[in-house]
């Protein structure tokens, strides 16, 4: 019974970590390929990593579809009013972005 009890909180303390974060977009450094984000009341400098995946959902969320990296940087340098991201990171890289479209 125990080891199932430690299963089980091994693999919710797992899942907790690997849960995405919702950020808004303060500035992208494009020479540097850094992208700082506002988490809360908190901000954060991240590098994207060479191996980061990003993608894009409908106004639902539903429908994902994997973009290539010039739509993130289209997506994190375009907007004014700061871009709202679902970000997963491993330490300071960033690893994967997903935002949601608007309209079909």
């Amino acid at each position: 019974m125990r080891k199932l009890l430690m299963a089980l909180c091994a693999m919710f303390f797992m899942a907790g970590l690997v849960v995405a974060v919702e950020v808004t977009v303060v500035k992208y450094d494009k020479d540097k390929k850094e992208v700082t984000v506002k988490e809360g009341d908190k901000e954060n400098t991240y590098k994207v990593g060479d191996k980061a995946k990003f993608t894009t959902t409908d106004a639902k969320g539903e429908n994902a579809k994997e973009v290539d990296y010039a739509a993130f940087e289209k997506r994190v340098s375009g907007k004014k009013g700061g871009a709202k991201l679902d970000i997963k990171t491993d330490k300071d890289t960033l690893t994967e972005a997903t935002w949601k479209t608007k309209g079909k």
